[in-house]
């Protein structure tokens, strides 16, 4: 993927991740692109972890995957900060 569709598909699921964690209001565009971005690899490495390996292209099943990865980041994040997301 380019930069743009990387832009792009971490904005989706980072949006999608503050929708679940309740933290949209406070993030904010820039941080819903880096919560999803850093959520791809972290939900690639996590997945590629329990299986032989993964597609890395722009289709619903790694949308899933950045969205937990966001999910499982920002809970991360939670522990050590003590605050809620980004």
């Amino acid at each position: 993927m380019g930069l743009i569709a990387w832009l792009v598909f971490g904005a989706v699921a980072g949006w999608i991740a503050s929708l679940i964690n309740g933290t949209n209001n406070a993030q904010g565009w820039i941080g819903n692109i880096v919560m999803g971005i850093i959520g791809a690899f972290v939900g690639g490495f996590l997945y590629g972890l329990f299986t032989d390996g993964f597609d890395a292209g722009f289709n619903v099943g790694s949308l899933i995957v950045a969205v937990i990865g966001a999910l499982v980041f920002s809970f991360a994040l939670n522990l050590i900060t003590g605050k809620k997301a980004i």
